[in-house]
């Protein structure tokens, strides 16, 4: 999934959602705690053909649902336990952050952190899975990090400022 936000001034946010199937939808949320979603045509992406208001509440409600607190699917409960106390992470790559340019050798990241960089996706989408040591992180990539929840702290400080 792919997502850009953007400030909108004196309205609060907006969320341009892009899903692995093409759909597309905008989330905007008002300073004021109501919610709009639009949802848009495959074949006219700049055309939207529904649209949902929420105030805050119903908002909150329907992620819960969405988020699988109120329902968790069958089949994800064998991945939980498969998992353990591994979890996957998305990090979104800053511009500023210090991991910028360099490789994932360079960053000594599954070493020093214990964390491994499982797939980036590009900003045009492209994607890399199982990247090696050689490979270089860009600004505006997403990189997809499997680790225990302390190696990813280790991982994020790493990307963020060189040091674990």
């Amino acid at each position: 999934m792919y997502v850009r936000e953007s400030d909108l001034p004196g309205i609060g946010k907006k969320f341009v959602v892009e899903t692995r199937g093409g759909d597309k939808a905008v989330v905007i949320i008002h300073d004021d705690g109501r919610r709009e979603i639009y949802h848009f045509r495959y074949d006219e992406p700049d055309e939207s053909i529904s649209m949902i208001s929420m105030d805050d509440d119903e908002a909150r409600q329907l992620a819960a649902i969405v988020g699988g607190l109120t329902y968790k699917p069958k089949a994800l409960e064998t991945i939980d336990m498969a998992l353990d106390e591994l979890i996957i992470e998305w990090y979104r790559i800053e511009p500023a952050y210090y991991g910028v340019g360099k490789s994932i050798g360079e960053l000594d990241v599954r070493q020093t952190s214990g964390a491994t960089i499982i797939a980036i996706i590009g900003k045009n989408q492209g994607k890399q899975i199982n990247p090696g040591p050689e490979v270089i992180i860009h600004a505006d990539s997403t990189l997809v990090v499997v680790g225990e929840r302390q190696q990813q702290r280790l991982f994020k400080q790493i990307l963020l400022n060189g040091s674990g």
